[in-house]
Formats: structure tokens, sequence, C-alpha cells
């Protein structure tokens, strides 16, 4: 064994040192392990069998000591003794590795770490060193760090030793081999002050743990990413593992002599095996010794199989991951809301025209949709055309996990929007009322607005317990609008007309071709209601006017505004009250052309503004109290907290005893 094939230069005494080769005392203290723990479990067993065995003298129950008052026989009391103690053992070593307690999780991650960490210190030795190498322990600094693993994993194997209900089975398991010929290797290597390069990369077998532990790390969810890392960690084991072995038998040369080393570095060895497991076999590595090439034959039954299974696998699961799958990536700071239930392009569409209609102000708010069903050509080139403000993700609103996906409990509202074109009106509702059952188990301080087709279905959302309308909470019963409009019209004609108007975002075009008087009705067709914080100008002036002032100086028409209590926790839309004053903040509802003009009422000051004429120079002005908390300009719709739906019916009472 001459200097240049070790690969590093040898002192004269480690050349006498390895000429007596001891890599069989390394081996043979695993299987010797193995077989003294095989053959004390198998001692076990037989003794248990044998003391174990019912005596004919009889056995009193509990209930006929008590009634006797006879006293445990000695043989029943120990026998309870023991399996009290050896049960509470097995709990206690069960509960500790078990991946449903945190401290199991912990020890199970750890173990895996470490398992990692100890390769990788193999990875180094096979790189650097010989196969067998005389050097003395208390200098060999990564065989004290791998010792010292290697009693952590000694002490994990009596744990799940004490856990296992077979203890047969448990010997036999390849996690069990994986610390027979690692574990005992590293003692022996202390008492013979050399070491062995040996078996050491059976700790690659620990990668197949990854999927259990990414599960336990609740980052694994789905089906097809633990298949994908099932499949991935599988072929990597089984690619290093034979790495391994190559390496160890072709640097090791045949038996008995070992005369014919065949020196290859362990990464050389990994490039050799995945171009043999390819069928690409450029040549240029191959195996020279007997053993080496036996094993090759055979590993190339198994090699080939897993490369020619897994590898299209993989791909297939890699390929076929759902378009619009994934999880919502919100950016810091952007709010988002969530819309479920009928989506379709007709729903979709018309919700936003309306929502990111140009009137708004604009709100960096994000409408993410979560649908079952991928959406179809038509419905995708609308999310394309508004592909900066929305997003589709394919998923069930029934599903936690795609709750999560689209971030539920950060988002500002989830609306569940109804099927006005179904056959059953009930079973549309039951179907939406469910998806809020499911929202609120997820979350329960999330805000969520459905749309119902029938009004006696309200009444079983009061049976959800997080069901709030304090906190936002609100439903729309189309049949319900629909009947009221009617009801109001016969009372006041033309109502459900003006109400439509005013609910409807929409954008008026003047022209000199048109008389007056379709100029004038296409400009108030394109008022809607909007809400903003009146200025301190505005502080106790009482409500008739404040509303004189917003339509002679601000040309705004002020509808109502919202009462708090004094507490300061509820608050109530009041139209038109007699007698209320305006205090600080105090919010306002105007119908306006856009949001740009109701800014109008909070920038209003007296000081600066009491000389101009024209409403649209009223902008910020210097002396203006900044201090003052601004909730901002927002159009009454479905996310806001004053919906325009909650105050239709204090709009129709309003109109109709105006009218």
């Amino acid at each position: 064994m001459s200097d240049d094939d070790k690969g590093f230069v040898l002192s004269p005494e480690e050349i006498e040192c390895l000429k007596d080769r001891k890599w069989w005392c390394f081996l043979l203290s695993s299987i010797f392990t193995f077989l003294a723990g095989l053959l004390i479990v198998l001692i076990w067993r037989a003794m248990s069998i044998i003391c174990c065995r019912k005596d004919p003298s009889p056995e009193y129950s509990q209930s006929d000591l008590k009634q006797q008052n006879l006293p445990k026989p000695p043989r029943q009391a120990k026998e309870e003794f023991e399996g009290t103690f050896v049960t509470d053992a097995k709990d206690w070593a069960g509960e500790l590795i078990s991946g449903q307690t945190t401290t199991g999780r912990i020890l199970v991650v750890l173990v895996f770490v470490l398992s990692i960490a100890s390769l990788i210190i193999y990875f180094i030795d096979a790189s650097s060193e010989g196969v067998e190498q005389c050097k003395e322990w208390s200098s060999n600094m990564t065989q004290q760090i791998d010792l010292a693993f290697n009693i952590f994993f000694m002490v994990y194997f009596f744990i799940r030793f004490i856990a296992a209900s077979d203890k047969l089975w448990f010997m036999l398991e390849m996690y069990s081999f994986v610390d027979y010929f690692t574990i005992p290797p590293s003692f022996v290597s202390i008492y013979l002050d050399r070491t062995w390069i040996g078996l050491r990369f059976l700790r690659a077998l620990r990668l197949m743990t990854v999927p259990d532990i990414l599960q336990y790390l609740n980052i694994l969810k789905t089906s097809s990413s633990i298949r994908l890392a099932q499949l991935v960690s599988i072929f990597i084991s089984v690619w290093l593992t034979a790495a391994g072995i190559i390496h160890l038998l072709e640097n090791s040369g045949d038996p008995l002599d070992f005369s014919n080393p065949h020196r290859l570095s362990y990464w050389t060895c990994v490039y050799f095996l995945i171009v043999t497991m390819s069928t690409v076999g450029y040549g240029d590595v191959y195996c020279e010794t007997i053993l080496g090439r036996t094993f090759l034959v055979f590993f190339l039954l198994v090699g080939l199989a897993i490369f020619a299974s897994c590898i299209p696998e993989i791909i297939d699961l890699i390929g076929t991951r759902p378009k619009y799958g994934g999880t919502l990536k919100n950016e810091r700071g952007r709010r988002h809301i969530v819309v479920c239930g009928h989506i379709t392009y007709e729903s979709v569409s018309h919700f936003l025209k309306d929502f990111l209609h140009e009137d708004r102000e604009d709100v960096d708010v994000e409408v993410v949709f979560l649908h079952r069903k991928p959406p179809d050509l038509e419905l995708e080139g609308l999310f394309k055309r508004h592909f900066t403000t929305v997003e589709f993700f394919q998923g069930s609103i029934m599903n936690p996990i795609d709750l999560q996906r689209v971030k539920v409990h950060e988002a500002d509202a989830c609306l569940v929007l109804a099927n006005k074109y179904c056959q059953d009106p009930d079973a549309e509702d039951a179907a939406n009322i469910m998806r809020v059952i499911s929202i609120k188990n997820y979350s329960d301080d999330i805000r969520v607005i459905i749309q119902l087709m029938q009004y006696h279905n309200k009444a079983y959302l009061l049976n959800i317990p997080s069901w709030d309308w304090k906190r936002g909470d609100d439903v729309i019963c189309l049949a319900e609008l629909k009947l009221g409009f009617i009801a109001q019209s016969c009372l006041a004609p033309g109502f459900s007309t003006m109400m439509a108007n005013l609910f409807a975002m929409r954008s008026f075009k003047t022209s000199s071709d048109l008389q007056s008087w379709q100029n004038d009705y296409l400009r108030g067709s394109g008022m809607e209601m909007y809400t903003d914080t009146l200025s301190h100008t505005f502080m106790g002036l009482t409500f008739t006017q404040a509303a004189e002032l917003c339509f002679t100086k601000l040309k705004l028409l002020l509808l109502a505004i919202e009462l708090k209590s004094e507490d300061g926790l509820d608050s109530k839309i009041s139209i038109n009250p007699r007698g209320a004053k305006i205090s600080s903040n105090t919010q306002g509802f105007f119908i306006a052309q856009s949001a740009d003009e109701v800014k109008r009422a909070w920038f209003y000051c007296k000081a600066c503004h009491e000389d101009i004429k024209d409403e649209t120079l009223i902008k910020k002005c210097k002396c203006k109290n900044l201090a003052v908390f601004r909730k901002g300009v927002r159009a009454v719709q479905v996310i806001g907290r004053a919906s325009m739906f909650s105050i239709a019916p204090l709009l129709c009472v309003y109109v109709v005893s105006y009218l």
C-alpha cells in the first residue's frame, strides 16, 4: 500500500501499524452487539412464557377479595406491581419519542439533525482518510465528535427499545441495524487507537425520515407533497448508501490479503452510481475488485428498479402540480379580502366592476378568489386583466389547509357569493351557511359577509357561536332586498330605480348633443354613497346645520352620521338625526360623484376656505390639525363597516318619509 495510492503521506509507524488490519474487530463488535441483543430478547421471551404460566391454585378477583376481606396473594400482587411499572415505563418512553408531543417532535428532529451531522463527518473522513487509519483517538477530533453523537444515539436506541411493543421485531428494524453497525465501532476505536471508515454511511438511511419530520413540523400537508418527499428521500438514501458500500469495498481490496485496493473517493463513487443507475455508463469509472463488482451486479437489479420507478413518478408529481395551487404571498402592509361561493364569469365580472371602479378611492386591497374548480378560459382571461389586484386559488372553503393557503385569518373580510339563478334556494343557502361555519371554525374573529336567497334562513346564522353582528358580520338576503324595493316602490314610485343608481357604480359623461335633462339624469345616476370623517369645523353644529353647510358650500349631500355611545364601544348609523350634534371624528355618509369629492368634508377649514366660491379649490390647508385621527375616505361597499346593504332599510324610511 503506497503513499501515492493512499492519497496522503503516512509515517513509518503508521505503515507498520497498517500491516496488521483490524477491520474485523470493528465488524465483529457490531455483529456481537446484534446477536447479544437478539439472544437477550429471546431468553426474556422464553422466561416470560415459562414463568407466566397460570398456577392451578385459585385466583381471586378484586370483588372476591373485597367481599371476603382476603389479602392479595403475593404472586398476584407482585405481577400487578411489575405490570404497572413496565406499563408506566413503556408509556413514558412512547410519549417521549412520539411525534404527537412537543418533546417527541424535538427529540425526533434532534436525532435527524445529529444523524446528518454524523453523516457529514463520514463525508469528511471518507474524502481525506483511508479506509483504515492508525491514529490515536485522543488526537482525532472527528472521531471524538462522532462518539458524542453515538452516545446520544445509544440512549435514543434504549428509549425506542422500551417503547417497542414487540421487542423482537424492534431488533430487526432497519434503523436498529443502523445503530448496530455505527455505534459499537466508535467505542472499539478508543481501545484499538485506530479508525475504520466502516459502515458509517448507513446514517444516510435516516434521510428516509425527512417526510415524517416535515409532517411533524406542519410543513407538508398535501398527499402529493408527502409522496414527493418520500420518493426523493428514498432515492437519495439508497444512492448515498450504495456509494458508501462501493467506496468501502473498492478501497479495501479483495480479502484475504487486501492487496488490490482501488482508490476511489466517496464522491467519485456517488458519481459512478448515478451514471450506472441511469444506464448511461460513460466507462470512465468502474469497479476493479471482485467484491465491488459482485455487489454492483446485485445492486443494479434494485437500483435500476428504483431509478425506473421513482424518477418518472417524481417528474409526474412535479409536472402535475395544480396551476392555481400554492400559498398567498401577501406583500407587507397590503390588505386582502377572500371571495368564495358562486364563482363564475358573470358574478366575478359584476363584483370586480363595482369593487375596482375608478370613482372609489385608491385602496391597496387585493381580491383573492377561492373555488374548488379551475376557472374557464373566459374567467381566466378576466383574472389576467386584473392580475395586479386579483388572484385565484383552487381549493375548498371547507378545507382548513386551503383556508390557510389564502390566509383567511389575516384577511379584512370573507365574502360568500350566492347563485341567484339556482333552482333550489334553500339548498344554496344551506351550502353557503356551511361555508360560513367552516370559515368561523378556522378563524372566529374574521368578518364574514354572506349572500342568502331566502329570508327565513338568516336565523340559522345566529346558531353559529362566533357570529357577531357588532364585529361586522353581515348577511344580505336577496329576496328580502328585492321584495323590499318592490314594496317601497308602491309607496314611492321610482324608489327602486333611485336606490339602484345609488348602489351601482357608474361614471357619467355629459355631452353637448344630449338635452339638459338627459345630462342631469346621467349625472344623478353616477352618484354613489361614500363615507368620510367630518373636519373639526363641523364640531358643535347640529346635523341640520352640517347638512346645509355641506350642500351650499361643499356641494355634497350629507345623508346620515355615525353616532357613538358614551363609552365609545358601540355605534349606530342615524339618518337625519334631530337634535344630534357633531362631535370629534364623526363619520358622515354622503351622496357624491366620487371619493375625491367627499374629501372636501375632511379638508374643509372655516379659517382658510370661508371665502372660496369654487368647491373644487377646497384642498388640504396648512393649518389643518394633523393630530386628529382620520379613518379615511372609503366607499360604502361590502368590506366597509357600514355597508350599503345595512344602510338600505334606513335609507328607505328616510326617502319615503321625505316623499
